[in-house]
């Protein structure tokens, strides 16, 4: 919802801000922390009933997740590690201060909003918060799978700062109900729309598709490697034993005068002695020395169980 131009400028802004902090040597990853304990303290201050104070306490959380993003390119010290648990914190965080609101609610069974029209609120805000929170951890699942197969997945209604700017002015205004209706439907719209998002990009891309469910780009190259290798090897091992069953014709010793009775004891002779200095195998195939001198090809690629890919 928030365009990338309002992101930048917002980011820009917190930069400028905390150019003093990030002096002090302050940590990334440790406001990252911060960020989470205070999520905590948000959900503790919303479970309690206080919703106009978990509200102010919902925007600066907010706000405060991007210092740690802020501080890391401020300080140039932004990592790979730093970017995972970032992520995976924030999602901890949206899941606390909805489990949170979760609590309240299961507290106050009278719960009545005058704009509500329907019966049981009660009931209805434990759906939405569930369908909520399997909605925002779809919406970030779905553009991290995404980018984890190497597709850009920007799409999307309903982002982080927009799911928390909604609930916040919710318990501002004291129509949460409102809020959580939202979220619950935006969140998964947003999700469906990544999925057929990423959709369209593999299906007019040819290199991004794949033969074998589950199984990601490029695999079928492993696959026909996988296939070569073994050709090339049942050539290796065919090789020798073709060599073997090759016709050879006896050689006779000419310059034997030695012969028998019929004039040809010699090269009778020559012609056993040759035959039995071959050492033929009895049986072609078994010779133990021609299977061990053949080795087995190389086969390396992603493990498969019946054609799946396994993650």
């Amino acid at each position: 919802m928030f365009s990338r131009r309002i992101q930048q400028r917002a980011r820009e802004l917190v930069a400028l801000l905390l150019r003093p902090l990030a002096q002090t040597g302050v940590t990334p990853n440790t406001l990252t922390i911060l960020g989470l304990v205070l999520s905590i303290l948000t959900a503790a201050v919303i479970a309690q009933g206080w919703l106009l104070a978990g509200g102010l306490l919902m925007l600066f959380a907010g706000i405060f997740d991007m210092f740690d993003g802020a501080i890391a390119r401020i300080r140039n010290a932004a990592t790979t590690f730093g970017a995972f648990i970032d992520s995976t914190l924030d999602r901890y965080s949206e899941s606390i201060i909805l489990f949170g609101l979760l609590f309240y609610v299961l507290r106050r069974p009278d719960l009545d909003d005058r704009l509500w029209p329907f019966h049981f609120e009660q009931l209805w805000m434990i759906t939405l918060i569930y369908i909520a929170v399997v909605g925002s951890l779809l919406v970030s699942y779905t553009k991290a799978r995404a980018e984890g197969l190497g597709l850009e997945c920007r799409t999307g209604l309903l982002a982080r700062p927009e799911r928390v700017v909604i609930l916040a002015l919710g318990l501002l205004t004291g129509t949460t109900i409102w809020a959580l209706m939202l979220l619950a439907f935006f969140s998964n719209v947003t999700a469906v729309e990544r999925i057929v998002h990423i959709w369209r990009i593999t299906l007019h891309s040819p290199g991004t598709t794949s033969t074998h469910v589950g199984v990601p780009a490029g695999t079928g190259q492993v696959l026909e490697t996988h296939l070569a290798s073994n050709q090339g090897a049942g050539e290796l091992i065919s090789a020798p034993q073709a060599a073997l069953m090759a016709p050879t014709e006896p050689v006779a010793d000419v310059g034997d005068t030695n012969t028998g009775p019929n004039g040809t004891g010699g090269m009778e002779q020559d012609i056993h002695s040759g035959a039995g200095n071959r050492h033929l195998p009895e049986e072609m195939g078994t010779d133990d020395s021609v299977e061990a001198s053949v080795r087995s090809a190389p086969i390396s690629g992603p493990p498969y169980t019946d054609g799946v890919y396994q993650e």
